[in-house]
């Protein structure tokens, strides 16, 4: 399948080559109909993923074009560093910067972004609530909201202690991750998008949604983010509690009937219109790279049997756009913000970059 679609998938990253660099060009999605790129600034959650991509490709491909112009992106991100008003410091820098650290270990400037944008970070940190706090907006609904998407953004506090040797970055990533796991999930294992806490005793408040289909609905995603955030975290910590809620999701997510066969699934598992819902492609790309991480972590052939199937229908015809497409993208049918009616089954950053980090960890595997 790979083979066959090498000239399919070449020049859709030549697309992201010669896309224009701008500080307010970060491209976020694309609508087909007629084609819109939706650009953004850096101060978007989303601006590290395609300074990502051009880091993964260059990994891919080898090609130093796509090393210079990660460069030239990724300077753009700096500017978040010290952007205590978000919690995707993660996303951002950790996507942009610790890519490019990943392929420059020795560069200073990337560390010390890092870790600049880490220490900014734990300023969101509650020791009340042990948890970093997400959303900003809608405080008279509520008083301190987490999301499940935030465990994605723990990665760049581990690294920033293994980087600076000061355990306070860790430390506060485990608190959030534990806290996370205590009231995050439901009994079959699925997930709240969004846990409310009180900020005076620390107990939760409410448990709800922001992007799903109702507070009770299993939000696909939000899935994916829980098995990638608790099997990375698991990946620092080798905590066994990280590593069996990764698996208890990823059992709830694989084994779930509105699952379609191609393992790509529906935006929402609850959506009642299934199966003319959107699917989301960007969740499973998500998974699916998560999962061949996973598989080292467990040696369970299912993991990798499922994540290889998934990548080989996200490599193909069905979800990679044709090449007479233009526009920064790789794979079409993802699903940003249902409830707004806001990037509905179409190309999004987000889906690209887990795609490409899939495809790298499946070549390190083989």
């Amino acid at each position: 399948m790979q083979i066959e679609l090498k000239s399919a998938l070449e020049s859709r990253f030549q697309k992201l080559l010669d896309y224009p660099v701008g500080a307010n060009n970060f491209p976020r999605s694309m609508s087909l109909n007629p084609v819109t790129i939706q650009t953004v600034s850096s101060n978007d959650w989303t601006s590290g993923f395609f300074p990502g991509n051009l880091w993964q490709l260059y990994k891919l491909t080898g090609n130093t074009l796509y090393q210079e112009k990660a460069k030239t992106w990724t300077k753009l991100v700096e500017n978040q560093k010290e952007n205590d008003r978000t919690h995707d410091m993660g996303f951002k820098v950790y996507c942009s910067f610790g890519e490019g650290l990943k392929q420059n270990p020795n560069n200073s400037y990337y560390k010390d972004v890092i870790l600049e944008s880490a220490k900014t970070l734990t300023t969101r940190y509650n020791d009340t609530v042990q948890s970093i706090r997400s959303w900003d907006f809608n405080k008279d609904v509520w008083d301190f909201p987490v999301i499940i998407d935030n465990m994605m953004n723990l990665e760049l506090l581990f690294e920033a202690t293994k980087l600076s040797g000061d355990s306070i970055y860790h430390q506060i990533a485990v608190k959030h991750a534990n806290t996370t796991l205590k009231h995050q999930f439901r009994a079959d294992q699925s997930v709240f998008h969004v846990v409310n806490y009180d900020t005076i005793s620390g107990a939760v408040k409410t448990k709800d949604t922001h992007q799903g289909f109702n507070r009770n609905s299993s939000w696909a995603r939000g899935q994916a983010w829980a098995i990638y955030g608790y099997t990375m975290c698991y990946r620092y910590t080798k905590d066994p509690a990280y590593l069996n809620q990764a698996k208890a999701t990823t059992a709830f997510y694989m084994q779930h009937k509105n699952l379609p066969k191609d393992g790509v699934p529906y935006w929402d598992f609850n959506d009642p219109k299934i199966p003319n819902a959107p699917r989301d492609a960007s969740a499973a790309a998500v998974v699916t790279s998560a999962l061949f991480e996973l598989f080292t972590f467990t040696n369970e052939t299912g993991y990798l049997e499922f994540a290889n199937k998934v990548l080989s229908h996200l490599n193909s015809e069905d979800y990679i756009l044709g090449s007479t497409v233009e526009g920064p993208f790789i794979l079409d049918h993802s699903t940003g913000n249902w409830p707004k009616n806001d990037e509905i089954n179409e190309p999004i950053v987000y889906a690209d970059y887990y795609f490409l980090e899939a495809l790298l960890r499946k070549q390190q595997l083989d």
